[in-house]
C-alpha cells in the first residue's frame, strides 16, 4: 500500500530560554531542521539569544494560508492576539 506523505507549512512561535523576553515568529516547510538552525546559531535574527524553546506550532495544508497567518502574527493587531493567546 501507497501512502503519499502530505506536504505541510508551519507557522511558529519561538521563545528565548535566556532572554525571555526576545520572541521570533516564523515560517518553515520543514520545522524540525528550522528549530536546530535557530538553536546551533544558523539564523542571523535569532543567534545572539539561543537557546529558543517551542511555544506554539501550526501546520497549514496551504501555503498562502501559512505565509497569510505568518504576515498577520507581525502585524499589530496579530501580535496583540498572539501575546494574549500563545505567550
Amino acid at each position: 500500500m501507497f501512502i503519499a506523505q502530505q506536504i505541510m507549512y508551519y507557522v511558529y512561535l519561538l521563545q528565548s530560554i535566556n532572554y525571555s523576553d526576545q520572541r521570533y515568529i516564523g515560517y518553515t516547510e520543514d520545522f524540525n531542521k528550522r528549530l536546530i538552525d535557530h538553536n546551533s546559531g544558523c539564523s542571523h535574527h535569532t543567534k545572539q539569544y539561543k537557546p529558543w524553546k517551542i511555544v506554539m506550532v501550526i501546520g497549514f495544508e496551504e501555503k498562502l494560508k501559512a505565509l497569510e497567518f505568518e504576515k498577520y502574527l507581525k502585524s499589530g493587531s496579530g501580535r496583540a492576539f498572539a501575546q494574549k493567546r500563545f505567550w
